[in-house]
């Protein structure tokens, strides 16, 4: 299956890096101190931002300054973050002026895992402050586009999460599926599903990237 492009799009988590265990236990532990259910708040966690999921399943507390808490325990956390298959080699394939990493995380915590990952912090990036409404809204990519100088329409997304994969839609772009946090049920929204970047080739001629992929076969409804 190929894909022609003019910039990518990389949600962090999930797609360049292992990040679940720390996410997990960090979401764990904010809620069982909150006396809130661990599993279900954990579950919810996965692409947005921290902000967002507060405030959904907390309503009640100041979702600023647990916001902070959430942030530092989630820096402070780096067991088991680790760059995924591909990553690394894709991101070097790249020109860095036609990618962008558009990650939930804050910025700190974004240039905190890409170093426990030891993966290099790209040129460009939208983060957790850069928009005011984050994933499923489109607004993360729309913005990342923008900050790359390409229409959304040219612009092909990696993503794991329904979040993700919802607002890169919504934005009007085409969504690969990494089957690395979610099960391939979840993920049908996407054009693809694939395993990882190892499953992925990129071609750069002139303006045009061309991405090949081994996808996994869709489930059908």
């Amino acid at each position: 299956m190929i894909f022609s492009a003019k910039a990518i799009l990389f949600d962090m988590d999930g797609v360049l890096m292992n990040s679940t265990p720390s996410v997990e236990r960090v979401w764990r532990a904010w809620a069982l101190a909150h006396r809130l259910d661990p599993q279900s708040i954990a579950a919810q966690a996965h692409g947005r931002r921290s902000i967002e999921t507060i405030r959904a399943v907390a309503p009640e507390l100041d979702a600023e300054k647990e916001n902070i808490v959430v942030e530092q325990m989630e820096i402070d956390d780096k067991e088991g973050v680790t760059a995924l298959p591909g990553a690394a080699e894709l991101l070097a394939t790249l020109p860095t002026d036609r990618f962008a990493i558009v990650t939930s995380a804050t910025l700190p915590l974004a240039v905190a895992r890409l170093g426990y990952a030891g993966l290099s912090v790209p040129r460009h990036m939208i983060t957790a402050e850069d928009v005011v409404r984050g994933k499923p809204s489109p607004e993360p990519f729309l913005k990342g586009a923008d900050l790359l100088g390409t229409a959304p329409a040219d612009c092909l997304v990696f993503e794991d999460s329904p979040a993700g994969i919802t607002s890169a839609r919504s934005a009007g772009m085409k969504a690969i599926a990494l089957q690395t946090t979610y099960p391939a049920d979840q993920l049908q929204a996407a054009h693809a599903i694939i395993g990882s970047l190892a499953d992925v080739k990129a071609n750069v001629r002139g303006k045009t990237i061309s991405i090949e992929l081994v996808p996994i076969p869709m489930v059908k409804s």
